[in-house]
């Protein structure tokens, strides 16, 4: 096959999801995942072995980027609240898919395994997306959401990280190794960056390559997942790349380019039409599953935490999207045997599906009014108050 026609339709297929997304306002990995699904059930085109590795390495820099867009002043400013509800965010769908399709479904407990930890996940880009077209990045609500989110994220990604590794010398110095590198990258990295200018040869995008690279090599040794130290490195790095906006547009850029289309075609190629029609009601049922058990776990938590009813209802159903982590659960569980083709085509049918339900119930019925906040009065005690507008 001739690379430069291979690449001249992968290319083509993600200027396409570009352009469907810009029109449409769709997140742009939705767009490429089903632009993906047309090329691989109509074009059929099938990755060989450079797509596989550019996939792979935008999947792992979408991960640390996903872990270094978090703030840390307002990771501080809700912890406790992020850390609650972000937790049993992961915690609830994780064990509801995982019973269903154990115990009802009959897979397997590895397909098991790969169902709750595709399905526990949050997904922050298009959280992300919504807070910033309604300005409710800018709110304390807003603030919580995103936090909340990434701790989801986390929980998702280390339970996919130690699941499946080997209890092997391998995954003691993956751990080992990584440990160390979480404590001194930060030092380093800013070291490094104010060592060396920006240049055209960008060596500080080199820097954060090298880093990732080991990381996920020692994770595949110890049968991991590159994710893991990806996203733990992003998250230990995030106040370093505040720091550095410059260098975190170029990075992005050169991953949502260059990477990440290849990955999310890649991914929507894996989808079989054939197989989703036969499979329309376990599709139907995995995706009430992991709804109900958001509602569930999230939304008397968002209420302990005084915020109002529509607040609450509102940060529940974001809360109970999924794609990114989602999509890149399911592609180990292939790529690793974990699961089938069809079994593949079921959750990530059920995570695009995440992406939109929710956030169309969310955005249609529950959005709440954008509020600046200056300082304001204290708020009576008889009156219902909200932590998301509450100066701390």
């Amino acid at each position: 096959m001739n690379d430069w026609w291979t690449a001249f339709i992968w290319v083509a297929l993600a200027l396409g999801a570009s352009i469907v997304s810009v029109r449409l306002a769709l997140s742009v990995a939705l767009a490429e995942i089903l632009f993906g699904v047309l090329g691989g059930n109509l074009l059929h085109i099938q990755p060989n072995e450079w797509i596989n590795f550019l996939a792979g390495l935008g999947g792992v820099l979408l991960t640390f980027l996903a872990g270094a867009e978090i703030e840390p002043e307002a990771m501080r400013q809700h912890w406790e609240a992020a850390l609650t509800i972000g937790f049993v965010s992961f915690l609830a769908p994780f064990l509801g898919a995982m019973a269903y399709a154990y115990y009802i479904a009959g897979w397997n407990a590895n397909a098991a395994k790969i169902a709750g930890v595709a399905l526990s996940t949050t997904s922050v880009a298009v959280v992300y997306a919504v807070m910033i077209e309604t300005g409710m990045n800018r709110t304390s609500l807003g603030k919580l959401i995103l936090a909340a989110c990434f701790v989801t994220d986390l929980g998702t990604v280390v339970a996919l990280g130690l699941l499946f590794a080997h209890t092997n010398a391998w995954l003691l110095v993956f751990v080992t190794v990584l440990a160390v590198t979480l404590v001194l990258a930060p030092r380093l990295t800013g070291w490094f960056f104010r060592a060396v200018n920006t240049h055209t040869s960008e060596p500080h995008i080199k820097f954060i390559l090298l880093l990732l690279m080991m990381l996920g090599a020692l994770a595949v040794k110890a049968n991991s997942e590159a994710v893991l130290g990806a996203y733990l490195l992003g998250l230990v790095l995030a106040g370093t790349m505040a720091r550095h906006r410059d260098f975190m547009h170029r990075i992005r850029t050169m991953t949502f380019t260059l990477l990440t289309p290849f990955y999310f075609l890649k991914a929507g190629s894996y989808i079989s039409l054939a197989t989703l029609w036969s499979a329309m009601g376990l599709i139907g049922v995995l995706l009430g599953v992991k709804m109900v058990t958001k509602v569930v776990g999230c939304y008397p938590l968002c209420r302990a935490f005084r915020l109002p009813k529509r607040e609450s209802v509102y940060t529940t159903l974001l809360m109970s999207t999924g794609l990114t982590f989602g999509t890149i659960s399911a592609m180990f569980g292939l790529n690793n045997g974990y699961i089938t083709q069809a079994q593949y085509s079921v959750l990530v049918t059920v995570v695009i599906g995440s992406a939109l339900v929710p956030t169309i119930i969310a955005q249609t019925f529950f959005k709440p009014l954008v509020e600046k906040e200056p300082a304001r009065a204290p708020v009576p005690a008889h009156h219902e108050t909200s932590l998301a507008y509450k100066e701390r």
